[in-house]
């Protein structure tokens, strides 16, 4: 374990962090020794020849052992992993954007290269879910994970929820608070979930998925009447990305706005913090809760990689290569609030079952069971006017589908 010399690339709010955090971390033995920027006019506060505009000084130096890749340009940042590996570099990355997208081809060349590449901050930034997925749970036993993987869309949710204020005012203050983007769209539509939870994905199950095999939608179509619903109910709106066994060898993998009762344990996760819940057929619950954005949170990941590599870890993939993996299916039904404007925006022939109908001046809204391949091959609930909701315990046995459904009282108001 000898001293690791690390070329960074990206020094913003994370890369400053992780330089800041290692001077005060001697004992890991690890040292920036070079980063790459593209702006080298910009004021930093570290000596002016760390840096460097050319990315072959990190990754054709042969002195440098580990390269760090925090830039936010996804295609930008496969090129440096990919070139880092074939160097015969480690590489610790977080970026979810581009692991999500090229998760086969870094396999690939890791396989053919043998070196390793750990991406713990892709994820929920400081909550050690990847490697405990990984390295805890077997896949037999793993029943299910659910979490909240996108601090800003929680902040939102949060400040909605507890402040009674609109989305458009807690957006406003997320913006101001550092949690949400100028250009939020990524957040807010659950791109930026979707990529984590294929990242999950991989480790809990052995699925390698794109986002665009996910059924997923954002918090960007939510009204205020969902909030007022909600209230009502003494239930919150949460952004949830799970995954759950839902027949042998079938896995079931969506993010969507979900309501929760205050006994859920992600009922409790607020603001920018992040929660995942992990369901074992043996240990039952457990729940991983911590800070999910900051330049803090997410260099306190990236060490705990530097840290790991010291000792030659490496992601064994064991769900991957196993010869019994899972495979994504949305074969389960689902419990779903639909709110929208006009009465004939929800096609009702789609449902399995029609359970509570209401209208008022504002807004109208059903209660039904969807079979999940529906929302999958079709795409009439990501339409503008229209919101739609998981209930509380979402996946419906099939077996009650076959009772009498509770008659409920229509309400127009």
């Amino acid at each position: 374990m000898s001293n690791n010399r690390i070329g960074l690339f990206g020094f913003g709010v994370v890369g400053e962090s992780l330089y800041r955090v290692l001077q005060q971390t001697p004992s890991l033995q690890s040292e920036i020794v070079k980063v790459a920027i593209r702006h080298p006019e910009k004021k930093r506060k570290a000596p002016t020849q760390l840096f460097t505009t050319r990315a072959d000084e990190l990754l054709h130096d042969e002195s440098i052992q580990t390269i760090v890749e925090l830039i936010d340009d996804a295609e930008a940042a496969f090129e440096i992993v990919s070139t880092a590996l074939r160097n015969g570099k480690s590489v610790v990355s977080a970026n979810k954007k581009m692991i999500a997208r090229h998760l086969p081809e870094l396999l690939r060349i890791q396989k053919e290269s043998g070196g390793s590449l750990l991406y713990e901050a892709a994820a929920c930034a400081s909550i050690p879910v990847i490697r405990n997925l990984e390295e805890y749970y077997d896949n037999d036993l793993l029943q299910g994970i659910q979490g909240i993987v996108n601090g800003s869309t929680n902040y939102i949710l949060s400040k909605v929820s507890c402040e009674q204020i609109s989305f458009e005012e807690a957006l406003t203050d997320a913006q101001i608070a550092g949690f949400a983007e100028s250009d939020p769209s990524l957040d807010l539509n659950g791109t930026d979930a979707a990529n984590k939870l294929c990242i999950l994905l991989a480790h809990a199950y052995g699925i390698l998925a794109a986002p665009e095999q996910l059924s997923y939608t954002g918090i960007q179509a939510l009204h205020e009447q969902d909030a007022v619903f909600a209230r009502e109910k003494g239930w919150a709106i949460k952004l949830v990305a799970a995954a759950k066994k839902v027949t042998d060898g079938k896995v079931a993998a969506y993010v969507l706005p979900q309501f929760v009762t205050d006994r859920h344990l992600l009922h409790t996760v607020r603001d920018e913090y992040n929660g995942v819940v992990i369901e074992s057929g043996l240990a039952e619950q457990q729940f991983f809760y911590g800070k999910g954005a900051g330049g803090i949170a997410t260099a306190s990941a990236v060490l705990s990689d530097l840290s790991a590599l010291r000792y030659d870890y490496r992601y064994a993939y064991k769900k991957l290569n196993s010869h019994e993996r899972a495979v994504l299916s949305m074969d389960v039904f689902l419990r779903v609030y639909v709110s929208f404007d006009g009465l004939f925006q929800v096609p009702h022939e789609l449902f399995e079952r029609i359970e509570e109908w209401s209208s008022n001046d504002k807004r109208c809204s059903v209660v039904g069971i969807i079979h999940g391949s529906r929302l999958a091959q079709s795409d009439w609930w990501k339409q503008p006017g229209t919101s739609l909701i998981l209930y509380p315990e979402p996946v419906v046995p099939p077996e009650l589908l076959r009772k009498e459904p509770v008659e409920r009282e229509l309400v127009f108001v």
